[in-house]
């Protein structure tokens, strides 16, 4: 079915572009939506309004999207991974983190823009892309190193724990040494 756009669609045209989609995706979605029309003439001449409004958002999405990128050139995020001694990850980090982690450092990332081809599966390096547009894309390097905050949370209880059984270490040979608690746990007497 020919349609008239009135709006940009991704992957099917532009505004005031005359497309064929089928009968159902016309019927369902652009018509109900008000995204598309009929081709008539009276269309036709009605829709250059939509056609300018249409440029002008393409124009600013795109300057939008370049300050975006130029932001981004020279951008290296660091993501903490549990792993086992060998450097391979109990789990994986894929888009979805990377974009988290560029989030946290002030960039508007969507996991979709992330160009990862595999996930990421062993403590490393590499330098992803984050496309923007089909001809605007920026390298961001990755930084995938061991999570360390846990183990050291594990060993400064552990140092603590040791320092308590010092402690009653020594307060025990102190007790010793002076006769105090020799074995006599209660008193016995008789009333």
């Amino acid at each position: 079915m020919k349609l008239l756009l009135r709006r940009d669609i991704p992957k099917v045209g532009l505004a005031g572009d005359v497309v064929e989609v089928t009968e159902g995706y016309a019927r369902n979605y652009l018509l109900p939506q008000h995204l598309a029309v009929l081709p008539t003439q009276a269309n036709m001449k009605a829709i250059e309004e939509d056609k300018r409004l249409a440029e002008e958002e393409r124009k600013q999405r795109r300057l939008q999207l370049e300050s975006q990128a130029a932001r981004m050139r020279d951008v290296e995020v660091t993501i903490a991974a549990a792993c086992n001694e060998d450097g391979h990850l109990y789990g994986s980090v894929g888009p979805r983190e990377i974009a988290a982690a560029l989030r946290d450092e002030g960039h508007q990332v969507d996991p979709k823009q992330v160009q990862l081809h595999e996930p990421i599966r062993r403590l490393d390096s590499l330098t992803v892309p984050v496309v923007f547009a089909d001809d605007l894309r920026v390298e961001v390097k990755v930084w995938v190193v061991r999570e360390t905050a846990a183990d050291e949370a594990e060993e400064e209880e552990a140092r603590k724990e040791r320092e308590r059984e010092e402690a009653r270490e020594k307060r025990r040979r102190e007790a010793e040494q002076y006769g105090y608690g020799a074995g006599v746990d209660a008193l016995e007497t008789d009333l």
